[in-house]
């Protein structure tokens, strides 16, 4: 008997040796920066089995006990092999060397997070390379203006820098800047964004399929990061253009140990117009008048340990109005912008649990001041939101192949919507005098979430994405919950085609109050409140998914968008900067949006590009007692357009030349416009005791009116040059809208010989540009 035991004991030997299973994790960083390299992927050629690195360059998979040939690559990099005998849980760092290809790729999809093998649907990754190279308005790079050209993503007026994704409006997005939330990112009335392309590392949006580790917004999530610094040695670049000068530097304070990353972006406008305001002010009048904008981006990196690392993020962005006149003697000054700070920790606790807590902070205010006669007497307006946040997010890879992320926040609103504060001497401007403050107080909310997100193979062939999002909302003494499901799912039907399809219910606590077609700093901030229910959204979505191997990689997605609880403005309302009584002047409704979005992409070669086109309708309804709007009736969105097509290209010609070139064509806006005039007297409840001799316009419905359809070309060209010292520079020449297509920016209605005629006015015609940059 003691001898069949033991024979059985040494014949389970091999079976349970050959079974152990160890972890390789560690860090992928380019090698010439210590920069990290998000969405790497790492695959063992043995076993089939692979995995990628999360959003801070660290990666771990669980391989069998034996022979192991790990390769690691990552777009633009040489791909590296280690084959080794795993006998144990190992911890192996990589730094991959760029490639001579780099010049040559642009990458709109990764293919780690959204490509044929992968259940993520409706995201796409941008390199920041490909941001700095699409030719732009007034050559100024703009993050922002290259999502606009991706299918299912639609900007608003002409040249502005709004995102309007899958029938959304402007404030449902979700935009993160080191996963900080930022409320306004526009400058120049919309025309720019806050996003200082010098300073990103990359870029991520998100259409639908939302993982359960978003929640707030409805349409979309932008998920955007800094770079963190070389650990190697100093460099920086300067850039000068037609609108600003660009400073950016980074390098080692501690050598592979601490970093930092410093971005600076100012305006100069002001500046050059200053000296004639002078000259032409003599004796009296205008004395000090301008516009600019700023942004700086600063980011401190720590390695505490082999497990831990330490992350400061900085954030501050400005922009800025100032009037001085003598005769009155009156000063004006009007500022408005974003600032956030962000500690996180990162820890490796174990080699399969890796943590990322964070405390924040991000205001966005608005500021107008004016002064007359004394610096006593004047007038003050100011509005925004600040926010204080504690989050933990966890990633857990209990196997290969098997993802599990989870984690909790906390956030504490105050919005401040607007105060207004007077105060004058009597005198000239009053009888007597005056001192008082009008507007809405502050509102202050408690916001909590909680998510849990597995992703894990069922076979080889299927593979499921599950998640809960919980958010809570307390405001007024009046508790909102939302418990939202997410899933999405991949069915291989080969190895180059997929099909998914993906749900997401969103819920979202923070309205925005415009008047304005443009992005401007009167644009207010509110809460849900226990009269304005949080507004809540379901999507649909399913898709194709196509490799074609060396040539070009496609897919097709179709989506279905359901929203409830839209704010709309009532019929002649207009809160004109301010929000007293707001809850009266709006309208609740539901919305619809459908659509299909098809995308070409080639990413190698010297010749690389994409195709998107976009079939989409969006509509909204306003039918409940109190709240109805078009007679009840549906109606278009501000920004249904019915068709979008998006055409980039760039071709590399040497190392010394490349050219880009970007097409674009939409459906026109909508508008309402009154189909004729009328007079009271001929109204049938007119009342005869009255006399009214005006005549009034006729609305007949909301969006009654299309513009022509807009469409534009773009075209670049760069000169690049090693210099002598070691530098690079380049010379960038672009032209925007080179055909010069009068676009309609806005259409109204006008008199000419008694008849009514509708003008439009463009905005931008075209626009040739130049820009310089260096690299040291």
């Amino acid at each position: 008997m003691r001898n069949c035991i033991i024979f059985l004991f040494l014949s389970v030997i091999p079976y349970y040796v050959n079974s152990q299973s160890y972890t390789v994790s560690g860090y992928i960083t380019d090698a010439v920066n210590g920069e990290p390299l998000l969405s790497a992927t790492v695959f063992d050629t043995l076993s089939a089995r692979g995995s990628e690195t999360n959003n801070y360059g660290y990666y771990s998979i669980t391989l069998p006990a034996g022979e192991v040939s790990i390769n690691y690559s990552y777009v633009g990099y040489h791909n590296e092999e280690h084959t080794f005998l795993l006998n144990g849980d190992t911890i192996l760092h990589i730094d991959l060397d760029l490639s001579n290809m780099l010049e040559e790729v642009m990458v709109i999809g990764n293919h780690s997070s959204s490509g044929v093998g992968k259940t993520q649907m409706s995201a796409v990754e941008i390199p920041v390379t490909q941001i700095k190279n699409i030719p732009s308005l007034f050559g100024e790079n703009d993050m922002i203006k290259v999502l606009q050209l991706l299918p299912g993503v639609q900007s608003g007026t002409e040249g502005s820098a709004g995102l309007y994704v899958r029938g959304g409006g402007p404030d449902q997005n979700l935009l993160l800047l080191d996963g900080v939330p930022l409320y306004n990112v526009n400058h120049m009335l919309g025309f720019f964004s806050v996003f200082n392309s010098d300073a990103l590392k990359n870029v991520t949006l998100y259409k639908g399929s939302f993982p359960a580790r978003f929640g707030g917004k409805l349409s979309s999530v932008v998920d955007v990061h800094m770079k963190d610094g070389d650990d190697k040695k100093i460099r920086g670049s300067v850039g000068v253009g037609l609108i600003s000068l660009k400073l950016q530097l980074e390098g080692p304070i501690i050598k592979e140990k601490t970093t930092f990353n410093v971005s600076l972006r100012r305006t100069y406008f002001d500046l050059l117009l200053k000296p004639f305001i002078l000259a032409n002010s003599g004796s009296g009048g205008i004395n000090n008048a301008g516009y600019y904008f700023y942004d700086m981006n600063a980011k401190i990196t720590h390695k505490v340990s082999d497990k831990d690392k330490l992350y400061l993020s900085l954030y501050r962005g400005i922009d800025a109005i100032y009037y001085g006149n003598s005769k009155p003697n009156m000063n004006v000054n009007w500022d408005w912008g974003n600032a956030i700070a962000a500690l996180r920790w990162n820890r490796n606790l174990n080699n399969k649990l890796f943590m990322n807590t964070t405390a924040s902070f991000t205001r966005y205010r608005s500021s107008l001041g004016s002064s007359q006669g004394d610096e006593e007497s004047g007038l003050t307006y100011k509005s925004g939101i600040r926010d204080w946040t504690l989050k933990s997010d966890f990633d857990y890879k209990p196997t290969t192949g098997h993802d599990v992320k989870f984690g909790a926040a906390y956030t504490y609103h105050t919005f401040t919507p607007d105060v207004t504060s007077m105060k004058f001497q009597g005198g000239n401007i009053v009888e007597q005098p005056l001192d008082t403050v009008l507007g809405s107080p502050r509102v202050f909310a408690h916001e909590t979430a909680a998510y849990f997100e597995d992703n894990f193979p069922v076979n080889r062939l299927l593979k499921i994405n599950l998640g809960l999002h919980f958010s809570s909302f307390h405001v007024q003494n009046r508790n909102y919950y939302s418990l939202q499901p997410r899933i999405s799912t991949r069915f291989l039907l080969s190895d180059d085609l997929s099909i998914k399809a993906g749900y997401a219910y969103m819920n979202q606590y923070t309205h925005m109050l415009s008047t304005s077609t443009v992005s401007f700093p009167t644009d207010l901030w509110v809460p849900s409140t226990k009269n304005i229910p949080p507004m809540q959204s379901h999507q649909y979505a399913v898709g194709f998914f196509y490799s074609l191997k060396n040539i070009a990689n496609f897919s097709i997605e179709s989506y279905y968008k359901t929203m409830n609880n839209l704010l709309e403005y009532k019929e002649g309302a207009s809160f004109m900067g301010t929000s007293a009584n707001w809850e009266d002047k709006v309208s609740i409704g539901r919305g619809v949006a459908y659509g299909v979005e098809f995308l070409a992409q080639r990413s190698f070669g010297n010749t690389t590009g994409w195709v998107g086109y976009t079939w989409s309708k969006a509509d909204r309804i306003f039918e409940r007692l109190g709240n109805v709007l078009n007679y009840g009736h549906s109606f278009p969105a501000k920004y249904d357009r019915r068709h979008d097509i998006n055409i980039t290209a760039l071709h590399k010609f040497s190392e010394k030349i490349d050219v880009s070139a970007s097409w674009v064509f939409t459906t026109g806006n909508t508008a309402t416009l009154s189909s004729h005039e009328y007079r009271a007297a001929d109204s049938p409840t007119y009342d005869r005791n009255f006399w009214d001799p005006n005549t009034y316009p006729y609305i007949n419905s909301r969006n009654n009116f299309r513009y022509p359809n807009y469409h534009r070309l773009d075209l670049g060209i760069n000169f690049h040059k090693d210099t002598s010292r070691g530098n690079h520079r380049t010379w960038n020449i672009s032209i925007y809208n080179a055909y010069n297509r009068m676009n309609p920016f806005y259409v109204s209605v006008w008199e000419e010989n008694g008849k009514k005629v509708l003008k439009q006015a463009t905005l931008f015609t075209i626009i040739p540009s130049i820009s310089y940059n260096i690299q040291f």
